[in-house]
């Protein structure tokens, strides 16, 4: 019978003459609101549709991590060989005209009278040896003409293009010449101080869960704030490299953004680094065709334009292609439509060419003109929570090897990769990537919080030296 009003009532339990399951014979949920009798069929482990979700890498690929005990690193870059000025200009260039007025009486100085320069506008060009000057402005003597009205058509010249390539004096001259001083630029960055943290209370540390814990990093077990904590380390161990690719400085004397003007300025990370002193090139379509005819690619001459620039830097041989997707692929089409089957067929690149075997569309390296280029992907430019959710930079093409620099602190020439990144340390502290537990969970009895934190710190800073050997590809549309 049920005890009516005691708070105690329970179903009348049936007695069977045979073990089984009966609606009236079990207590259910509904009942006294306790656990099910059965587990269900749960998956342990969890599905990974993301793959490796980490972008990390690139760095590590193509540069160097090195200490400093600094709050700025600065290095000296060498400056070119030969002496030439881009913003001359000659007035009334069909007049009889014999001047050339450079931009500054500093530039006109690096001018011996005697030097011969070649002076173009556009693709029309005069040679004359430098008589006098005076300021800024050269007299000259052209060869083979009066004046210089081999240059234009009478309207004044700006843009005007000069460039020494030697010098003529008479027999028994005297004290001639030019002394020019070796010219270097000076650059530097300053480290940022990144931080982090993962929090978790005491009961949840001692909660299991049915689920069994996975990460990229190899955690496993059944405590879900295992796999929180391993996810907050990798990610910012991505961002300790998205940082020193995205960072922006804000230090510019009288025009400090927001940040900096609350103290925040930031660092050059590489984007800005390359926007700043290196090569930007817009809206590449490596594998663009002429009309509809497939032996007709425009493609390959926009590759060309890169290569004509990068002539006029350091001309360095190997280099490495970090691209997109679909920048990837447009190369792939580039290459793929030199070969002589693409018009007719599809050109087989493994197993020795067999046809009978696989087909390979795609290409890891190649050689144009008198350049090495090794192409592969990066997972930062595709990855839909990072750059793959904005699409603007398409790739960045990364000089090999080391350059050659002066260090303002050591005092001597060294040798450095291209990319390399500082980071901050001495005897005392390292904080290339510190990590500490404070709270009063899992043996940590820092405080009396029921909790436990894991911190990570880091500060740093990228070194991109020679940038003007560096092209950044990007889309402007």
């Amino acid at each position: 019978m049920a005890l009516a009003g005691t708070g105690a009532e329970l179903n009348h339990l049936t007695p069977r003459p045979v073990k089984g399951l009966f609606g009236d014979n079990y207590l259910s949920l509904t009942d006294l609101d306790f656990t099910q009798q059965f587990l269900p069929e749960v998956y342990e482990k969890e599905v990974e549709r993301y793959g490796n979700r980490t972008i990390g890498g690139f760095l590590r690929m193509v540069g160097a991590e090195m200490p400093m005990a600094s709050d700025r690193v600065v290095w000296s870059e060498q400056g070119r060989l030969h002496i030439a000025f881009e913003d001359a200009a000659v007035a009334n260039s069909s007049a009889g005209q014999t001047t050339v007025t450079l931009a500054s009486t500093a530039d006109a100085n690096l001018v011996a009278d005697g030097a011969t320069i070649v002076i173009a506008s556009g693709v029309k060009v005069v040679k004359a040896r430098v008589t006098s000057k005076s300021g800024a402005v050269l007299t000259v003597a052209p060869y083979g003409a009066a004046d210089l009205d081999g240059l234009g058509t009478g309207a004044d010249l700006t843009g005007v293009k000069v460039f020494i390539y030697g010098s003529e004096y008479k027999k028994g001259s005297g004290d001639v010449g030019n002394s020019v001083d070796a010219k270097f630029t000076k650059f530097e960055n300053k480290p940022i101080i990144l931080r982090d943290k993962y929090n978790v209370n005491g009961s949840d540390v001692a909660q299991i869960g049915w689920v069994e814990v996975t990460t990229e990093a190899g955690t496993s077990g059944y405590l879900w704030y295992l796999k929180s904590e391993h996810e907050a380390r990798l990610r910012f161990e991505d961002q300790l490299e998205m940082a020193m690719v995205e960072a922006e400085l804000d230090d510019t004397a009288g025009s400090l953004g927001a940040a900096g003007t609350a103290g925040f300025n930031g660092s050059e990370g590489l984007f800005a680094a390359i926007e700043s002193r290196g090569i930007v090139y817009n809206d590449a379509d490596f594998d663009a065709v002429a009309g509809s005819a497939p032996f007709a690619p425009t493609g390959l001459g926009e590759f060309d334009t890169i290569l004509a620039e990068l002539d006029k830097q350091g001309a360095i041989e190997e280099n490495m292609i970090f691209v997109n997707r679909a920048t990837a692929l447009s190369i792939d089409n580039m290459l793929a439509s030199q070969n002589a089957p693409y018009g007719g067929g599809t050109s087989y690149g493994v197993f020795e060419n067999d046809q009978d075997m696989a087909l390979n569309l795609g290409f890891n390296g190649f050689r144009r003109g008198s350049y090495d280029f090794y192409k592969t992907d990066w997972k930062y430019l595709n990855d839909s929570t990072t750059r793959g959710l904005v699409g603007d930079i398409e790739g960045v093409i990364v000089p090999a090897g080391v350059s050659t620099v002066y260090d303002e602190q050591l005092g001597k020439n060294i040798q450095r990769p291209f990319l390399h990144i500082r980071y901050r340390a001495s005897e005392a502290d390292d904080r290339k990537m510190k990590s500490w537990i404070t709270g009063s969970v899992g043996g940590n009895y820092t405080s009396a919080n029921d909790e436990m934190n894991v911190h990570f710190l880091s500060e740093r800073a990228l070194c991109v030296q020679g940038a003007n050997n560096f092209v950044l590809l990007k889309a402007t549309s």
